[in-house]
């Protein structure tokens, strides 16, 4: 007889993402939501009891209800992750969703900025130089999305310094004297990403008013967190993404300016000039360089696009 899951198993999980894998709250909302498809394809039935054909309908409702490719491919691998962790905890004897494709999802292209928007944007073009402690803080953040080529959930996770009590248990830090970071990404896998010149400078800036915005008694999570918010607690990704995208408005980007954006155009920058596949796919966190190809065809643009322009009969169209 399979071991049956207890009632919470669900919100086990997502604390389990949360509290212990350090998953952001847009993440877990994201899963909570792909779950709850799940169960509205099978109200009547508990998850732990569906086996993989309640899964394959479940997909087959969700598609004719108007569903994309991409969003299916996203709930399917929130169940598969799911059902993992619950055989991993002993709560199931398998998991219902191995076996199970996800629909083929059309790859597109990462939105990269150009290399004079990226300094436009770190350059701060047209404004002061940074001056309060929020500024410093945001400036200090945007250049190490760039400079290491960092996820948002990865740049939020960081600590001033590797800390390892009781208390609390350090998974990202910077390591300020060697110019790098430590960085626990996706699969929980531990990589070392370089931090420029720029970067290590606006770090410094910006811990020089970091004991400014901590709070009178901040927790552990605080008392270690790189970067904090206004409350002094450690920021959050929403509050990066806003205060970006602020910025980017500010400096007259002709475009949004999201996070992500920094670390594609990190690996589009570093691929342009280096031509190093592999050395990209180590600075990314790729477990699988098919992911890291994609940025050999925004290489491949910025090349056709120089073609256009500079080669004399490129654009020549053939008499009628």
């Amino acid at each position: 007889m399979s071991p049956m899951p207890s009632p919470d198993a669900t919100e086990a999980w997502l604390a389990h993402l949360l509290h212990e894998r350090r998953y952001s709250s847009h993440t877990i909302d994201a899963y909570r939501r792909d779950l709850a498809l799940l169960r509205q394809s099978h109200p009547a039935q508990a998850l732990d009891t569906l086996e993989q054909t309640h899964l394959r309908q479940a997909l087959r409702q969700l598609h004719g209800q108007g569903h994309e490719p991409r969003s299916l491919a996203r709930a399917l691998a929130a169940w598969r992750s799911y059902y993992r962790w619950c055989v991993h905890e002993g709560r199931l004897a398998r998991n219902p969703a191995v076996g199970i494709r996800a629909p083929k999802v059309p790859r597109s292209l990462p939105k990269a900025l150009s290399v004079d928007q990226a300094q436009a944007l770190l350059d701060r073009t047209r404004l002061p130089p940074a001056e309060s402690a929020v500024e410093k803080r945001d400036m200090a953040m945007f250049e190490v999305l760039y400079s290491g080529g960092l996820r948002l959930a990865e740049l939020v996770s960081l600590d001033c310094r590797p800390w390892a009590n009781p208390e609390y248990q350090s998974r990202s830090w910077i390591e300020l004297d060697e110019a790098q970071a430590v960085v626990r990404g996706k699969g929980n896998k531990t990589r070392v990403v370089p931090l420029g010149r720029q970067a290590v400078a606006a770090l410094q800036a910006w811990l020089a008013v970091r004991p400014g915005l901590r709070a009178a008694r901040p927790d552990a999570d605080a008392r270690a967190a790189l970067f904090l918010g206004v409350r002094g607690a450690r920021i959050r990704p929403r509050v990066v993404q806003l205060q970006l995208r602020a910025l980017a408005q500010q400096v007259g980007l002709p475009l949004q300016v999201h996070p992500h954006s920094l670390r594609h155009s990190f690996a589009s920058h570093l691929l342009q000039s280096s031509h190093d596949l592999r050395a990209v796919q180590e600075l990314l966190g790729h477990a699988n360089i098919s992911t890291t190809q994609i940025y050999t065809r925004l290489d491949f643009q910025h090349l056709a696009a120089t073609y256009d322009q500079a080669h004399p009969r490129a654009q020549r169209k053939p008499d009628s």
